[in-house]
């Protein structure tokens, strides 16, 4: 029977790294998969700023032109309150959802490389569909063709970046999915702003989608698959030559090839699908609930509908829509550069560091946000808001994105990618991506309407998520810094809580012997 712990080495002590150094290769390799991020960067960065775009909303949202046109004091929570509206934006998230699913069960058949290949290519359909749309129907269409790229490329990039990284490495590298999407979000706000300027500048803002989507398809091309999706479909031959290329002389490549072939051998005792084994069997408790904590958390931060609604928060707190766009553009910068201090320290403090500062930040920034927007715009948002106040809100907002850059922001898709071991790991990955994606539609779809309603309390919420998943973090996720992927499951069985559900499971054939792997 497949348990959920496999271990790589016979000590007591952690495993180590086989001497795979950062070679060109293994940069090169990651950066072109890391750059799936830039799809879900643009959108997240695209849609907002296109929602506060007049000749955008004339066209196909005039029920929002005309409420702001006729708002009266006590309404300014609720001029953008638009269920059409907020369609626009999450219908992409269920179609992901949907395609990350899908996604699990096509990585382990064909690899992760050619789901990257296929996820770039609906990612250029669905921005030449979305660009050149004329009503509402096309234009939620090309957004369901996008969330079928989004869907398929988060769900096979990170599981790429994880199992291709060295294990010194791995945080840093996994990191880059984060840092590409934070890219793309900044090229994202800075198109809106300057094609805010054009009636057509909405028509370039969505059709510039196929410009991220060309740099995963064809950089995806040209990339191997990893050698644990090859190991795990028979190809040994060219696992050892794709870890020969990328871990560079000197690492022991046969001993990591033994530890993969090792965990896909005992992967493949269990008879019942990966995702029976995770919701049924014991010691895939742990990976059970992270895999729902980790997207829930990731989405209770608050930074997404952040991310998608912050020039319509904006405005309601006084900007224009051009000072709101550079609002925009100034979270993004923000979030990047906060992403790469993160990715320097990551593999040398550890993740629950991260954590631990960057949830303490984000509480602090949600706390100020909701009282300055309670005292300055009022429980029903009939007060004008004086500029210092709004300057702080934005400042406040910056807090926090800083705060996420620094933890969830990289942490979110680095902790996923490494803690399932290989037989779960592609369900849990698609497990992970779908909840986050169906998280978003909600939360999507919900946010102007919960603005409306609960007022400035919608800060206070998130806030008291965020207090709530920094202190899960603190008592339950063990430290997973420098533990290869085929070993990582040591750190759950001694851990002082999960060490009741997982279990160390006895050697396999492939530990028997020191010779090296046939082909």
């Amino acid at each position: 029977m497949a348990g959920g712990v496999i271990v790589a080495n016979d000590g007591d002590g952690p495993a180590t790294d086989h001497g795979g150094r950062l070679t060109f290769s293994v940069v090169i390799t990651c950066l072109v998969a890391a750059s799936g991020g830039l799809i879900f960067g643009y959108d997240v960065g695209i849609s907002g700023g296109v929602s506060t775009m007049e000749p955008f909303l004339r066209r196909f949202f005039p029920g929002v032109l005309r409420r702001m046109a006729e708002a009266r004091p006590g309404n300014e929570y609720c001029v953008y309150d638009s269920q059409a509206l907020t369609a626009f934006t999450s219908s992409l998230y269920v179609a992901g959802l949907v395609a990350s699913l899908v996604a699990s069960r096509v990585t382990r058949v064909m690899g992760r490389q050619a789901v990257m290949v296929m996820g770039g290519a609906l990612f250029l359909a669905g921005g030449a569909v979305t660009g050149a749309a004329v009503n509402i129907a096309m234009l939620i269409l090309g957004r369901m063709l996008l969330g079928f790229g989004v869907g398929f490329t988060n769900q096979a990039a990170p599981l790429f970046l994880a199992e291709m990284a060295p294990t010194r490495w791995r945080g840093s590298l996994t990191a880059g999915f984060q840092f590409f999407l934070a890219v793309g979000v900044v090229i994202a706000t800075v198109t809106n702003y300057f094609a805010s300027r054009v009636p057509w500048g909405w028509r370039l803002s969505l059709g510039l989608a196929g410009a991220p989507a060309v740099v995963i398809f064809l950089g995806a091309l040209f990339l191997t698959d990893t050698p644990s999706s090859l190991v795990m479909r028979g190809d040994t031959a060219r696992a050892r030559a794709a870890l020969l290329r990328v871990r560079g002389a000197g690492a022991d490549v046969e001993a990591e090839l033994k530890g993969i072939v090792r965990a896909v051998e005992v992967a493949r005792q269990g008879e019942d699908g990966a995702f029976r084994r995770m919701a049924t069997r014991r010691e895939y408790r742990p990976y059970l609930v992270f895999a729902v904590a980790m997207p829930m958390f990731f989405q209770l931060t608050g930074v997404i509908v952040i991310s998608f609604f912050s020039p319509l928060v904006f405005r309601t707190v006084g900007f224009g829509s051009n000072a709101a766009l550079m609002g925009n553009v100034i979270l993004g910068a923000v979030n990047l550069v906060c992403l790469m201090l993160s990715t320097l320290v990551i593999d040398r403090y550890g993740r629950k560091v991260l954590f631990m500062v960057g949830g303490a930040i984000m509480i602090i920034a949600q706390v100020g946000v909701s009282w300055i927007m309670g005292a300055q715009v009022g429980n029903n948002g009939s007060e004008a808001m004086a500029r210092p106040y709004a300057v702080a809100v934005v400042a406040f907002t910056c807090l926090h994105t800083a705060g996420f850059g620094w933890s969830w922001g990289p942490l979110g898709w680095v902790i996923p990618g490494e803690i399932f071991p290989v037989d779960i790991r592609s369900a849990g990955q698609a497990m992970n991506v779908s909840i986050g994606l169906g998280l978003t539609f909600v939360q999507t779809q919900s946010f102007l309407a919960m603005l409306c309603r609960f007022r400035y309390g919608t800060f206070a919420y998130y806030a008291a998520w965020v207090a709530v998943m920094t202190a899960f973090i603190a008592v339950f996720l063990p430290e997973t810094k420098g533990v290869p992927l085929e070993s990582m499951a040591t750190v759950w069985a001694r851990h002082w809580y999960w060490k009741r559900f997982a279990r160390e499971q006895p050697k396999t054939s492939a530990d028997e012997t020191n010779q090296p792997l046939a082909n």
